[in-house]
């Protein structure tokens, strides 16, 4: 039984990295095809309760908070479709799916290391699952950025070539009538994962108060994950090295 359980939570992580990359390649595509990132941004919050909706902990209180979480996945599904559906006129829907993508993606980065914190060895799956919960932080920064600028138009602006918007659409002009998976949101997934990294390259600002503190928040999450999952891996292996020396 444990054995599966080991294996059930090996292939998750597999699978969210796949996942997770499979976004990333969408977003590298030309100009027209990087609408498929939203098929990928749409099967995470489904790919999140399927590879970290599985149990922890044994008791009522880990069972609830399992099935919050899974239920929290759905609602974020079923809202990530409702604002990628939504006329660009209509930027309210943005706003529930600010709430929910950050709570589920704090929640499911938070399970991922208690499911890390249960492996007794460091192998591939392990660490391909440690990837995954860091790109899985900057997917999500990224579509927090971008849901923030269809709310408030004007958050974020690049200086790359001239000041102007960092959202603009796969077609010919930005009509008010188009839905938000019309958008091309590679340039804040780009600085979403500048600022997960603390790197700034200096082409894109965040100019409103709300913007600047989502990335402070972001970058203040990059560097508290990569501390706790570095401690993690760090003392599996030192557990390991004392257990060979003491088998000697």
């Amino acid at each position: 039984m444990q054995a599966a359980h080991t294996r059930r939570r090996h292939h998750g992580y597999v699978s969210l990295l796949i996942t997770c990359l499979g976004v990333l390649v969408c977003l590298m595509l030309p100009r027209g095809l990087r609408q498929l990132a939203a098929i990928g941004y749409l099967a995470l919050p489904l790919v999140l309760i399927s590879s970290l909706g599985m149990p922890i902990d044994e008791g009522r209180w880990p069972t609830l908070r399992r099935h919050g979480f899974r239920l929290l996945g759905f609602v974020t599904w079923v809202a990530s479709l409702v604002w990628y559906l939504t006329p660009l006129s209509q930027t309210s829907t943005g706003v529930p799916l600010l709430v929910l993508w950050s709570v589920l993606v704090m929640w499911s980065c938070e399970r991922l290391i208690r499911n890390l914190a249960k492996e007794r060895q460091i192998n591939r799956e392990v660490l391909l699952g440690a990837l995954a919960g860091y790109l899985l932080l900057g997917l999500g920064a990224g579509l927090l950025f971008s849901a923030l600028e269809t709310v408030v138009p004007g958050s974020f602006i690049t200086t790359r070539t001239s000041p102007g918007p960092v959202l603009r659409p796969h077609g010919s002009g930005l009509n008010p009538a188009n839905p938000v998976w019309a958008l091309d949101f590679v340039e804040l997934n780009y600085f979403a994962f500048v600022t997960l990294t603390t790197t700034g390259y200096g082409d894109i600002h965040p100019v409103t108060a709300q913007s600047q503190m989502v990335c402070v928040m972001v970058a203040i999450a990059g560097t508290i994950y990569l501390a706790m999952v570095m401690g993690l891996l760090i003392s599996r292996y030192t557990a390991r090295g004392v257990e060979d020396d003491l088998e000697l």
